[in-house]
């Protein structure tokens, strides 16, 4: 039963409308195609091993390492389900 001007089942749409996202965020971020011998932002030499591991990776380890911190800041809040939108 929901209450006020909520429908039912809006808090599990907005659940699902997160893990969406979360899922559509992390399957872009999948590499595809041939990978790089030499990284896409610093030009250092991009080993074998990680090549074969990752495939379509495009970074070093040192760059993407530096880019999962910058992403990892990322809160996940949906903004869709926040109240401050709903009482608009």
């Amino acid at each position: 039963m929901a209450g006020g001007f909520a429908k039912d089942g809006a808090v599990q749409d907005q659940i699902d409308a997160t893990v969406e996202d979360a899922v559509n965020r992390a399957r872009s971020r999948i590499g595809r195609g041939e990978s790089l011998e030499e990284c896409a932002e610093c030009g250092e030499s991009i080993p074998e091993a990680r090549r074969k591991a990752v495939p379509g990776v495009r970074l070093c380890l040192g760059c993407q390492s530096e880019r999962d911190a910058k992403e990892s800041a990322h809160s996940g809040y949906n903004r869709r389900g926040s109240k401050d939108s709903q009482l608009r």
